[in-house]
């Protein structure tokens, strides 16, 4: 397996927990004939990705990885976040700081190989950002008022400002204290942007952001990025027009993308 990332190469980490809370046993979901974190491994490739290493926490991933000649490693159960499991990866790889490295989840079977080579160009083009993210337009007020639905607000230079599962930007004058009573319909504004939680960071990224502690912002918004900004790190975003289809998080979610394999 190749590790070392020349100019405008990238790498794939893809978290695959076995023990899932809603879904056991998740990353082995049979589509189409194929584990569903062979599926991811398989995107990887497809995107460009000179390296991809599935992590997991259960020695079941690692051999059905491996049988499909990829490469897997059992990481620590004890990472409180994604993002100390990447670092985990980077630094038994031995990495390089500059490296750059996609985070990927297991259960994301049909996210589009382009989005995965658009995040990590994104970030290989801006040398002075720290790690760089997705967001698409957000057109429905249900969604804006949604606590599920994370949303972020840009600079000139198209920056991360702020994510908050809030409605922001708030339109003073126009939205009420309590418009979330009546958030249907669609938003004329095209102020409004969803986060799509795709990212690539460099190497030392992971390494400096593995090394805080959780920050009162990221606690209170339940938002691991916000430790970054907390950091002063910048976070590049690229606006892609769509949202890409949902990963598998229940077994209707499951049920739905068996089908889309079988076909």
């Amino acid at each position: 397996m190749t590790t070392s990332g020349g100019p405008g190469e990238f790498g794939v980490v893809i978290p695959a927990r076995f023990a899932s809370t809603r879904l056991p046993g998740k990353p082995l979901i049979d589509l189409g004939g194929k584990p569903m974190v062979v599926r991811v491994m398989e995107l990887a490739a497809r995107a460009g990705a000179v390296f991809a290493v599935v992590a997991t926490d259960d020695e079941r991933v690692v051999e059905a990885v491996t049988a499909a000649g990829g490469e897997a490693m059992l990481t620590s159960d004890e990472h409180e976040t994604g993002t100390d499991r990447l670092a985990e990866v980077a630094r038994r790889l031995r990495l390089e700081p500059d490296s750059v490295v996609v985070n990927l989840q297991g259960d994301e079977p049909t996210l589009p190989p382009e989005l995965v080579a658009r995040v990590a160009h994104t970030l290989m083009h801006d040398p002075e950002a720290s790690l760089s993210t997705l967001a698409t337009p957000l057109r429905e007020r249900l969604e804006l008022f949604d606590s599920n639905v994370v949303k972020v607000v840009l600079d000139q230079a198209g920056r991360a400002l702020y994510f908050s599962r809030a409605p922001i930007p708030w339109l003073r004058g126009e939205f009420a204290i309590d418009a979330a009573r009546d958030s249907r319909g669609p938003l004329q504004e095209d102020l409004f942007l969803r986060h799509v939680g795709l990212y690539a960071y460099r190497v030392s990224t992971l390494l400096t952001l593995a090394q805080t502690r959780p920050t009162r912002l990221e606690q209170a918004e339940r938002l691991e990025q916000l430790r970054a900004l907390w950091l002063g790190m910048k976070i590049q975003v690229a606006v892609v027009p769509d949202l890409p289809g949902p990963g598998v998080d229940t077994a209707e979610d499951a049920a739905r993308v068996q089908k889309l394999f079988a076909t």
